[in-house]
């Protein structure tokens, strides 16, 4: 094993599969001279040069829209949006042309395409640069979604996506690329689509992803001090949802709470909370508990931005509100 940032995750899984197959190349803005916005990209252009490490210019719709017909002619894109903020003025090359091509053709043309970059809230950003659309992507047949949450998930799930035939949404962010974690040495790839347990617990099932796992632990921890103990499951891919797992998990707790940092309107989190109902309703002992980002912009204030947020005092509130404790 060896330690590595978040960043060197991602680059190290784009540079392996780049050296495994040629059909693959990066694109987006800034990701070659200057080595990518977040370092992501570091001395890929030097070993790749030009045609397969590609800068373009600041047109999401354009090298997205590329980037698509490129995959229906055989080639394995990698398109880099300096924030999924970015992405909205690419979303019908995105929701439309990626999502939809195998559908509308038959299954004559699969779009082999990773999109990847930051989401979410990434400090004093303001409300235009600190939005979560995991939950909008996910509410899109035909495409996977993909939020790892350390380097070792991220650079297994990444070699996973790009090696995918389907058209992948892969999220990070922009708070967690100086993030340090245990890799292996050689070559893994992690499953598409596999939640993991990521800390053992009876009492209370807490469910999240991306770097909301980091509220998830220390709220754990927290309880911990009160006798209450976790078990902490990290989605990592929410498109498509490891149901079984969490039931699982929630058939043994018999209460979950869900941490999400999008608003709580038609997220993901409630798409949970229905599913745990339906298949587990006999096994709560009570109400499943959302703590999610408040139903407002986020503001350029840090003030505002931690009322805002989810939090770990939020969340170990929820937890007592389940298991009835002040």
């Amino acid at each position: 094993m060896k330690e590595i940032q978040f960043r060197d995750a991602i680059r190290d899984a784009m540079s392996e599969e780049m050296r495994r197959d040629k059909n693959v190349f990066l694109m987006g803005e800034e990701v070659a001279e200057y080595n990518g916005a977040y370092k992501a990209s570091q001395g890929m252009l030097d070993e790749f040069g030009p045609e397969r490490v590609i800068d373009t210019p600041i047109s999401e719709l354009g090298f997205s829209g590329l980037g698509v017909g490129a995959a229906m002619n055989g080639l394995r894109p990698i398109i880099e949006f300096m924030t999924f903020n970015f992405s909205l003025v690419a979303m019908d090359q995105l929701v439309n042309s990626s999502a939809k091509m195998l559908a509308m053709s038959g299954g004559q043309y699969s779009v082999p395409i990773v999109f990847r970059g930051p989401t979410g809230n990434a400090g004093q950003l303001g409300a235009t640069h600190s939005s979560n659309f995991e939950n909008w992507f996910a509410n899109t047949p035909g495409l996977k979604v993909v939020i790892p949450s350390n380097p070792y998930d991220a650079k297994g799930l990444l070699k996973a996506a790009i090696r995918d035939d389907n058209p992948v949404i892969f999220m990070e962010s922009e708070l967690m690329y100086a993030d340090k974690g245990e890799v292996p040495e050689g070559e893994y790839l992690l499953p598409l689509g596999i939640a993991e347990v990521k800390r053992k617990g009876d009492d209370v099932t807490l469910v999240s992803f991306g770097k909301m796992m980091k509220v998830a632990f220390e709220a754990a921890d927290e309880l911990a001090k009160d006798g209450i103990k976790a078990e902490v499951i990290d989605l990592r891919t929410v498109k498509p949802i490891d149901y079984k797992t969490v039931l699982e998990s929630v058939k043994k707790t018999n209460r979950c709470v869900i941490v999400e940092e999008a608003n709580p309107v038609a997220s993901l989190s409630t798409d949970l909370a229905y599913n745990i109902q339906r298949h587990a309703f006999d096994y709560l002992d009570a109400p499943v508990m959302r703590v999610n980002s408040m139903d407002i912009p986020l503001s350029y204030s840090p003030a505002y931005i931690e009322a805002t947020l989810p939090n770990a005092k939020r969340t170990i509130e929820a937890v007592k509100s389940v298991t009835y404790q002040k």
